[in-house]
């Protein structure tokens, strides 16, 4: 059986998402995630570098990855939202991913403002995800309350000198959240993991999505 790769535009609160899913290169998916990427209004796209090699590396987990646009970000209607616009975008699209496979686990992923938003939602009790995976967590934004009771398996990656997420302050932050949690550090030039985008796919394909890792606030 083919590999499935489709664009699509789905269904969103504010007009339609502009999406990207793609199934495994190799068997059948065995879990499916969602993808969601950068600001929107600091040029983030579904395209972004950060988000193709965190897509691809769980697609190598045996992941389908949907990706998408936020509202207003290249062919997604609308406009910028706030954050909360955002976050029912993300809703949207989670519902399609978990109605086109609805017999796999999910989970959550996001960089940047994308990882807000994916702990926005899968820290809400309706939203029974496997995994919540944030990369690059700005940390200097105000902190989301729901993080400090959520019990979701909770998943930070973070580069060592990223600008928005200094290490002390999430070190700092993941140490008082409740487990499931797990922080891994990538030594990079900044945010956008420069000059270690290969060692960052490589993190996301060999440990995220282990079933036996080990759980630490650091």
């Amino acid at each position: 059986m083919s590999r499935i790769i489709e664009t699509l535009m789905l269904p969103g609160p504010a007009g339609r998402l502009e999406a990207l899913l793609e199934e495994p290169a190799i068997g059948e998916p065995v879990h499916a995630v969602l993808v969601c990427h950068p600001h929107p209004q600091h040029g983030g796209t579904m395209h972004n570098k950060v988000v193709y090699r965190l897509a691809r590396g769980l697609r190598r987990t045996g992941a389908v990855v949907l990706r998408f646009n936020f509202r207003g970000v290249n062919l997604s209607e609308g406009t910028y939202g706030n954050g909360d616009g955002e976050l029912e975008d993300a809703r949207a699209a989670l519902d399609f991913l978990r109605a086109r496979y609805p017999h796999l686990p999910f989970s959550l992923a996001g960089f940047s403002f994308g990882s807000r938003i994916i702990l926005r939602l899968g820290c809400q009790p309706d939203v029974d995800a496997k995994r919540l995976i944030a990369v690059g967590y700005p940390t200097r934004w105000p902190d989301l309350e729901a993080l400090h009771t959520c019990t979701r398996e909770k998943i930070f990656i973070q580069s060592t000198r990223d600008e928005f997420g200094p290490m002390d302050q999430l070190t700092g932050l993941v140490s008082e959240l409740p487990e499931p949690k797990s922080l891994f550090l990538v030594e990079a030039r900044d945010h956008f993991f420069g000059g270690s985008l290969a060692e960052f796919e490589n993190l996301v394909e060999e440990f995220v999505w282990d079933d036996h890792l080990p759980h630490s606030g650091t």
